[in-house]
Parts: C-alpha cells; sequence; structure tokens
C-alpha cells in the first residue's frame, strides 16, 4: 500500500477523516494485546469496508494483536481502535481476550509505562 504524501504537511488524508472525525466505537475497550482475527464473514447490512479495514482483514487472516495492527498500518491506536470496532461489530473479525499469561504481561507493560 502505497501512502500519498505532502512533504510539508503528511500524509493527505489525516488520521481522523479515516474515522469520520468518531473518537469512540466498540472497539475502545480493546487492549494492546487482545488478538484480533478474521472471521470469513462477508459484510452485511450495507458495510462497505474501507481501504484501512480491507488491509487490517488482510492482515489478521492469523491472529494479530491489536499493537501490531496499530503498526502495521502506521495509524494512532485510538484509529484504529475505531477501525476494529466498525470491523467487530459487523462480525469480520473476533476479539481474543487477554488469558491468564497475557495479562501478567499487561501489567508488565503497564508496570513499564509508569516508569
Amino acid at each position: 500500500m502505497t501512502q500519498w504524501m505532502d512533504e510539508e504537511a503528511g500524509p493527505v488524508v489525516r488520521p481522523y477523516a479515516l474515522i469520520g472525525g468518531r473518537t469512540r466505537s466498540s472497539g475502545d475497550e480493546l487492549d494492546l494485546i487482545a488478538m484480533v482475527t478474521a472471521t470469513g464473514a462477508v459484510a452485511s447490512g450495507g458495510f462497505v469496508p474501507g481501504p484501512e479495514q480491507e488491509r487490517i482483514l488482510s492482515l489478521v487472516v492469523t491472529a494479530t494483536s491489536v499493537a501490531d495492527v496499530a503498526s502495521e498500518l502506521d495509524l494512532p491506536l485510538g484509529v484504529v481502535r475505531v477501525l476494529l470496532g466498525d470491523l467487530q461489530d459487523h462480525q469480520l473479525i473476533s476479539i481474543g481476550r487477554a488469558s491468564a499469561s497475557e495479562r501478567i504481561l499487561k501489567e508488565v507493560i503497564n508496570g513499564l509505562r509508569a516508569l
């Protein structure tokens, strides 16, 4: 995927424009280590995934963490959470919640952030 760039302004399409200026979705509570997997379902109800959401779907054919998805897309985590929330609302992805070992990793990450 090529990004359109303006050398002075940065990306031509600002991240908030990708999500229609929204700051919240059902994906707001997604942990960085939550695992995202494409369900293989077809979009219904008139929902048409955007280019970034199509890219997410191709990335999460195998389980991928929310943090890795944000990194691969090179988008802010808040934007990725909204995009993931939309995909989850339309049952195009499933979100695996953190297990006990993942919970410990999350606590370590939070502890490192506090430093």
